[in-house]
């Protein structure tokens, strides 16, 4: 299998499991969605690209390719995190606020109807600076130790090879 591909869905994963308690501590409310939410604190995606670009550093050097390709993808993710993706969330914050108003003017005038949505937009896309940076230094860390893991058991290997 390929490690540094595991090692980044590995970190995703657990990024989003870390998103849970997280938020229960912020809001005092245990809520699984929260596993498959985007945006909030750790950003996983910003700790799946991390950990591939730290492993890969690590592994083939800081001047290979693969290095240079996993450090562009990773610096595009996470600017697209705090900039595209958050303006839509704001922009689907004040739509959902438009929508509301809109509702209490038609209650207030008889004249005026309108139907308001069943669903409301989702406003939590994207990522404020502090979640990026919250989600790569877990990629970073993560990385690193599957990293050093990878190289512990090589040896362990080599020397006991019955154990692998």
């Amino acid at each position: 299998m390929n490690r540094a591909l595991t090692t980044a869905l590995f970190t995703v994963g657990l990024a989003q499991l870390a998103k849970v308690p997280l938020a229960y501590q912020q809001t005092g409310r245990l809520d699984w969605s929260n596993l498959l939410r985007t945006g909030g604190m750790p950003s996983s995606h910003s700790a799946g690209v991390a950990s591939l670009a730290s492993y890969v550093a690590l592994k083939r050097g800081v001047t290979s390719i693969h290095f240079a390709t996993a450090s562009m993808l990773g610096l595009i993710v996470m600017f697209d995190a705090m900039g595209i993706r958050r303006q839509a969330g704001i922009i689907a914050t004040e739509v959902n606020d438009l929508g509301d108003t809109v509702a209490l003017l038609a209650d207030k005038d008889p004249t005026l109807s309108h139907e308001r949505r069943e669903k409301q937009l989702e406003e939590r896309l994207g990522h404020v600076p502090q979640e990026v940076l919250g989600g790569a230094l877990i990629g970073i860390f993560i990385g690193a130790g599957s990293y050093i893991l990878e190289k512990r058991t090589r040896k362990r290997r080599f020397f006991l090879p019955w154990f692998s």
